[in-house]
């Protein structure tokens, strides 16, 4: 862990800093030598590199195990504190004239494309299994410069904070979730996903008017258990000193801090910060406005609360609603914002991979095999028909008597068989004592699970009603 005790004002540095000497041996008259130069044509400036306006250092060192023309990678332990120092050119004046103070917001974002596409539902889950814990935090007591510093309740992976150009600012990160919570099986954390650090500066403008984008810049992390980050740097270290001197050529130098790359600016969300989400209670995207009894609010791994009810098909047709309140009932909630603009038509034409694209192996096969699900064909069927009664006070009167209607049976018991025939015959269920099978020569079976099993799918029969009096109910015969 570094720290500052007596730098200058501004942390570029000055030409005598680079250049150690006596103040006179800085500048140097030009010796009159034409020919080991070549003459510039007056009146045209020399054309000199650019130089960022802001840079941002991370004092961690970046791994040695990183290929040429790729992105570096930092190692971070999990709840340390790493300093970031925030530089800003002080030849560059554009960027810092009007109001003194910037503001800066500072992100952990998925480096994964396929984890972006969920990663709101990736953070509700994180939160789920981590109540009361963030992602990114600020370490006040250690950092420097840093002004109204704001931790958002509803964005675990945001801070973000006021500083001066002008003035030494360095700002102390902890990161709390390591790399491997975001895989779909932890082997470690060499296996974990990279994290992008990034932090967005901006101008302050009036309340009615955004900020004025300045610079953003991002680097790769990846967050181990701690004294991890250790481990993996010195793994890396000897895995490429045992490396031949022409295979090293092929990696990056490690460095001592990482400096962050200029990139794009994260999108923010149009609809501002969004609410805390609660476990049971978690947001709807904002572009589709859900009732309150259909809102997304099952956890990740909730279980489906809508019982036993029949699944039904997605109908081409369903508009942006529709096809949310689909997703809600067959427990697809989570990817309720990633699907947040599609209609029915538009679920519908997604392939398998794209669906594995957007939720994960796991729900995306799911969802890909409910989209084309099949009617779940029932594991027998039976035609029931009520012979008509010779008395008025025999059973109950039912006008459906004399027609046949369809029964059908999943756990193929006779309980379930009893009252499916109860419910048809508008008998009490707990009044019905027997259940008979009239056999060969008019004996009558007594209907038990196995009979009710070896019964002959789509077989019809005669409901038969007898009356008894002790006790008191009904003998229901098959014939």
């Amino acid at each position: 862990m570094l720290f500052w005790h007596s730098q200058p004002e501004h942390l570029w540095p000055s030409p005598g800093e680079l250049y150690p000497g006596p103040p006179s041996s800085l500048l140097r008259e030009a010796l009159p030598l034409p020919y080991l130069k070549q003459e510039e044509p007056p009146n045209i400036p020399r054309a000199e590199p650019p130089c960022p306006a802001f840079q941002y250092v991370l004092c961690a060192a970046t791994s040695p195990a990183v290929k040429q023309q790729e992105e570096t990678l930092t190692y971070l332990n999990q709840g340390q504190s790493y300093e970031v120092r925030m530089l800003c050119n002080p030849k560059l004046g554009d960027a810092t004239q009007g109001p003194r103070l910037l503001k800066s917001v500072v992100r952990v974002v998925f480096h994964d494309r396929r984890l972006q596409y969920t990663e709101q539902q990736q953070l509700d889950g994180w939160r789920w299994s981590r109540p009361g814990d963030r992602i990114l935090d600020i370490d006040v007591p250690l950092s420097v410069g840093v002004i109204e510093p704001q931790v958002l309740p509803s964005q675990l992976n945001t801070v973000e904070f006021y500083w001066d150009p002008a003035k030494r600012t360095s700002l102390f990160l902890q990161v709390h979730c390591i790399s491997t919570e975001f895989t779909p099986r932890k082997k470690g954390g060499e296996k974990g996903v990279p994290f992008r650090l990034q932090i967005d500066t901006f101008k302050p403008c009036d309340k009615e008017l955004s900020p004025e984008h300045l610079h953003s810049a991002g680097c790769l992390i990846k967050v181990f258990k701690p004294k991890g980050a250790d481990r993996k740097l010195k793994t890396d270290r000897e895995k490429i000193e045992k490396q031949p001197v022409h295979e090293r050529d092929k990696y990056q130098t490690a460095c001592e801090s990482t400096v962050f790359m200029e990139c794009s600016p994260w999108p923010e969300p149009s609809s501002g910060p969004h609410p805390p989400l609660s476990p049971l209670a978690l947001t709807s995207p904002n572009s589709c406005k859900l009732p309150p009894e259909r809102l997304c609010s099952s956890p990740p791994f909730a279980l489906d609360t809508l019982g036993g009810s029949p699944a039904q098909d997605l109908n081409p047709g369903a508009s942006i609603l529709e096809t949310q309140q689909w997703l809600h009932r067959h427990r697809f909630s989570n990817y309720c914002r990633s699907l947040a603009n599609f209609t029915g038509t538009d679920l519908l034409k997604l392939t398998r991979q794209d669906l594995i694209q957007i939720c994960g192996a796991a729900d995306g096969i799911r969802l890909f095999n409910t989209l084309r699900a099949r009617p779940i064909r029932h594991r027998l069927t039976l035609y029931v028909a009520q012979e008509a009664s010779r008395q008025e006070n025999e059973v109950p009167k039912n006008p459906d008597s004399g027609f046949y209607q369809e029964i059908s049976l999943d756990e193929l018991s006779a309980v379930e068989l009893m009252g499916k025939l109860a419910e048809l015959l508008a008998l009490p269920a707990n009044q019905i004592h027997r259940l008979f099978h009239q056999g060969p020569g008019g004996i009558l079976i007594l209907l038990s699970d196995q009979v009710v099993q070896n019964l002959e799918d789509e077989s019809y029969f005669v409901a038969v009603v007898k009356k008894v009096q002790n006790p008191d109910g009904y003998y229901l015969v098959l014939t």
